[in-house]
Order: structure tokens, then C-alpha cells, then sequence
């Protein structure tokens, strides 16, 4: 289940740095999603594959324990918000979305996501 987290997490938090930094990708030739793609189709692809990035975190509760749902489940919410934060931005043609906020967010998310999984594997409380 972690590295189904992982591979999910990658794509969101890779194009929002490649959001960032899309006129280099095109000047090198290289065809990532937002050099090929407009900005409302990368911030689609973003929200869904967070989607199921949360849903994957929320696969491993019945293994883990209400103390690690909770910790999931909250920052699924908050990783959720930011990505259609970030979408609504552009659909709604933002002079300058702000893509690094959620590139940001998605290292918080993930190390947080696994200190909780580590500390509920530790605790003697917080399971079913």
C-alpha cells in the first residue's frame, strides 16, 4: 500500500514543480504535461490523481488503526484542497497560480502521512 501512495503522489507532485518550471522543459525539448498539455488539463489530472493518491492512504486504515485514519484522512483533506485550490486558479485564469504551493504541500503530505504510520506502528493505542 505505500508504494501504491508513492506512485500516486508522484505524478501531482511532479507537475506542479514541471507547472513551475515549464518554459525550461519546452526550451530543452522535453514533452512533460504541462509543456504538452494546458494548465487546466495538468490541474485535472493533478486533482484526480490525488484523489487517488488519498484513497490508497485510506486502503491501509483497517490495517493500521483509527489513529492513522485520522492522520490520513486529515491530510488527505487538506492535500485535496490545496490541488483543486490550484485548479480552480487556473480555470479561473489566475494571472499566477501558485503550483509551488502544492509541490510544497505534497513533501509535508508525505512525510507527515509516514511519520503517522511509523508512530502508530510504535504505539500501543490507536488501533481497531
Amino acid at each position: 500500500m505505500l508504494f501504491a501512495v508513492i506512485f500516486l503522489w508522484t505524478p501531482p507532485h511532479f507537475w506542479a514543480l514541471a507547472m513551475k518550471f515549464k518554459d525550461d522543459y519546452a526550451r530543452a525539448n522535453v514533452p512533460m504535461l504541462p509543456v504538452v498539455a494546458s494548465p487546466a488539463v495538468v490541474t485535472r489530472k493533478i486533482v484526480i490523481y490525488s484523489y487517488a493518491m488519498v484513497a490508497a492512504t485510506l486502503a491501509l486504515a483497517p490495517y493500521a488503526g483509527w489513529l492513522y485514519t485520522a492522520a490520513a484522512a486529515a491530510l488527505g483533506a487538506w492535500f485535496l484542497l490545496e490541488a483543486h485550490r490550484l485548479h480552480a486558479q487556473v480555470t479561473a485564469a489566475a494571472d499566477r497560480p501558485f503550483p509551488m504551493r502544492l509541490f510544497h504541500l505534497s513533501i509535508a503530505y508525505l512525510t507527515l502521512l509516514f511519520a503517522a504510520v511509523a508512530v502508530c506502528a510504535l504505539l500501543p493505542v490507536g488501533h481497531w
